[in-house]
């Protein structure tokens, strides 16, 4: 007597895709050619302190707040040029042959986006600091007020608290 063959195992259902890869990545090159122009529009907080504090004269660093948002904090060294009037006087504040480096409050205002914009079609060369003063001061970076200068000590949510920089 023969026993009969086992039945074969069902195959194993593919697992569905998760929602990170519903969408594929781009390819490798498509990738670096989108990373290197968002680089191009974009800096970060710490990249700007370091490049002041270093004595860099290669940018402007402009905050297109309000005059009262100014009053209370604000990058050393900074111009101030709120967005609304940007088309008015940026000539009389900016030279145009030096790029510009743009910020409002934080990453949940587009106030740096729109002020970057009003530049670029002036003709300048400019870039959008990415965290804005919210960023600067969480990270742990002096600002200069109507009542002199001021300094948090950094959110360890947002700063490493045991280095000068994140290591990226």
């Amino acid at each position: 007597m023969t026993t009969p063959a086992p039945a074969p195992a069902p195959a194993p259902a593919e697992a569905p895709a998760s929602r990170v890869m519903a969408v594929p990545p781009a390819p490798s090159a498509d990738a670096a050619a989108y990373f290197a122009a968002r680089l191009a529009f974009h800096t970060d907080v710490a990249d700007v302190h370091a490049a002041l504090a270093a004595g860099a004269t290669d940018f402007v660093v402009v905050d297109s707040r309000s005059t009262a948002s100014w009053d209370q904090g604000h990058v050393p060294g900074a111009v101030h040029l709120p967005t609304a009037q940007i088309p008015q006087l940026a000539r009389q504040f900016l030279d145009p042959a030096v790029p510009v480096v743009v910020h409002c409050w934080g990453p949940g205002c587009d106030g740096a986006t729109r002020a970057a914009l009003a530049l670029a079609r002036l003709g300048y060369r400019v870039k959008e600091m990415l965290g804005g003063i919210e960023y600067w001061i969480r990270e742990g970076y002096a600002v200069e007020t109507a009542d002199g200068t001021r300094q948090l000590p950094p959110d360890p949510l947002t700063a490493p608290l045991a280095a000068d920089d994140c290591g990226c």
